[in-house]
């Protein structure tokens, strides 16, 4: 039975590019259809009445014609727009880097609920007068567990021993934790041992918690600066290793981290 020609979805924009005079590529994340790509035909015309609609950071019920090679999209109207997002360049910021790591993480066409839910809530959560750093942690350790790269924070990696509550060390090629023993082994192993990043007692509690438990009981965590700073360098370490390169929008954030102001000055 073939499928019908025009079809309709709930999307989110997470990343446009020019086609033409005045059309343009939109890849959208949808709650059943996965990553998909579309062609907005005139959108950069003035007076085009889809524009408003799709805007970078936008959700969106999108209407679509099916075509040989990309859909054409042929309505939308917006759900939310996200307007916090696109007026504060610190806020658009956080949203396009989980936004970008959406996009790398994923394929055409794979239905992830879960995923898109999470990509929602953290664009809610960071329109909020929160902490940030600890929602992009979350959004960071909970996209790791939906796309298959759950890091392994409980056990050695190595020698599978219980973590004692010490310094242990992160090795994001070996996708979790090692013991300081299987640590210092590989350290005098030779040339070719994989890059490892110390974590403290602490460090290593919090991402156990943003990994296993509810954003509503994340939220209660105070961090210091410090702390943020150490999870910030272990995820983005391993995200950088899973994707073999840097992403774009990571370091656009350190540039206006670098440049923001102190809250503890």
């Amino acid at each position: 039975m073939s499928k019908p020609r025009n079809h309709q979805t709930e999307a989110i924009v997470i990343k446009k590019t020019k086609l033409g005079e005045a059309d343009r590529i939109l890849t959208l994340y949808t709650p059943h259809l996965g990553k998909i790509q579309a062609v907005a035909k005139g959108i950069r015309r003035p007076r085009s009445k889809l524009a408003g609609h799709l805007e970078l950071l936008t959700h969106s019920q999108v209407s679509l014609a099916r075509g040989r090679n990309l859909d054409t999209i042929i309505g939308s109207q917006t759900i939310n727009s996200f307007l916090p997002l696109k007026s504060d360049l610190q806020l658009t910021s956080y949203a396009l880097y989980t936004t970008e790591l959406i996009n790398q993480f994923n394929a055409d066409h794979i239905e992830n609920y879960p995923l898109f839910q999470l990509l929602l809530d953290t664009m809610h959560r960071l329109c909020q007068a929160g902490d940030n750093e600890l929602v992009l942690r979350y959004f960071e350790i909970q996209l790791l567990n939906q796309v298959g790269y759950r890091p392994q924070l409980h056990h050695c990696v190595s020698c599978r021993s219980t973590l004692e509550p010490i310094i242990n060390s992160f090795c994001p090629s070996a996708g979790g934790m090692l013991c300081p023993s299987c640590c210092q082994s590989l350290a005098s192993g030779g040339q070719s041992q994989p890059l490892t990043y110390s974590l403290s007692v602490n460090g290593l509690k919090v991402l156990r918690l943003l990994q296993n438990s509810a954003y509503n009981t994340v939220s209660r965590l105070r961090l210091t600066s410090e702390l943020s700073r150490e999870l910030e360098g272990v995820t983005r370490h391993y995200i950088r290793y899973l994707l073999e390169r840097e992403v774009k929008s990571a370091a656009w954030l350190n540039t206006l981290n670098r440049f923001a102001p102190n809250p503890n000055i």
